[in-house]
């Protein structure tokens, strides 16, 4: 087991009952906003390499195409839910508590939306969307709508509409994988300890001791498989392929898919920190 050295230990206030997402939680009804609009999007040819006919490809294409929820009154509900589980599951972790403060706000900052998306593996909260598509530079000038940066000059809040459809089927790969490896509770639990504690910040006070407790959550992790799951020998790196994907996918991408059509342009992380700290 590892141990704390040179930390001192301080307590953290219980969560605050009264948080956007708790009240999201009673209510019966979600008032959202999301409305999708369909447009097509056409490529040209021209002079110029084929590496850059296919990155202008890319760019009217993949980059363009993005989705929104099908069903937000439900997904976000259920993701709130998974955050408010996931949260709870945390402050109950004993050596995070024994952390300082600096150190437990910058690994919830950190590990808040892998630890969310694992939540919703381990639910099996699936999800459908609808595609929408992002307008070009042309289609802006043509139709008049302003660019981004004339909005920022504005003082506007524009809100994308939706997010990239490849980062939305990045985390629907990552809940297949890990349905596919039917993962049990207590694997997720090691998993979840594993996304936790995370050493690779900078300014961690408590680094050996966060790097300590990673390699227990992997550990314990192996050791779980190779008890349980005798028979499977590649179970454990089937386990650590899906860390892999899980790292790759951006908090952004969860807090604007999960969130943005709940508590719209607020942060998130201040959601988070009245949440866990009653900030």
């Amino acid at each position: 087991m590892a141990t704390l050295e040179g930390c001192r230990c301080r307590s953290a206030s219980a969560r605050n009952n009264s948080s956007i997402l708790y009240s999201i939680l009673k209510s019966d009804s979600l008032h959202l906003l999301l409305k999708g609009s369909s447009s097509s999007c056409s490529s040209s040819s021209g002079p110029g390499s084929l590496q850059e006919l296919r990155q202008q490809a890319c760019s009217c294409g993949s980059t363009r195409r993005r989705g929104v929820l099908s069903s937000p009154q439900v997904t976000c509900k259920a993701a709130s839910a998974v955050l408010v589980k996931t949260l709870r599951f945390v402050k109950n972790v004993p050596c995070f508590r024994e952390l300082p403060e600096d150190d437990q706000l910058m690994l919830i900052r950190s590990g808040w939306a892998p630890l969310l998306v694992l939540g919703l593996a381990q639910d099996r909260v699936d999800f459908e969307t609808t595609e929408t598509v992002e307008p070009s530079m042309l289609q802006r000038i043509l139709t008049g709508v302003p660019d981004r940066q004339s909005e920022i000059l504005a003082g506007q809040t524009r809100v994308a509409v939706g997010v990239s459809v490849v980062d939305i089927e990045a985390i629907k790969a990552f809940l297949k994988k890990c349905w596919s490896v039917d993962i049990s509770t207590k694997e997720y639990a090691y998993l979840k300890g594993a996304v936790l504690f995370n050493p690779d910040l900078e300014g961690l006070r408590c680094l050996h001791y966060i790097q300590a407790l990673r390699r227990e959550a992997h550990q314990a992790l192996n050791e779980h498989v190779r008890m349980i799951h005798r028979d499977d020998s590649m179970r454990f790196a089937k386990l650590l392929i899906a860390l892999s994907m899980l790292r790759a996918i951006s908090p952004l991408v969860v807090a604007q898919l999960f969130f943005r059509p709940v508590i719209g342009a607020v942060n998130i992380e201040e959601v988070l920190m009245e949440m866990f700290y009653g900030k």
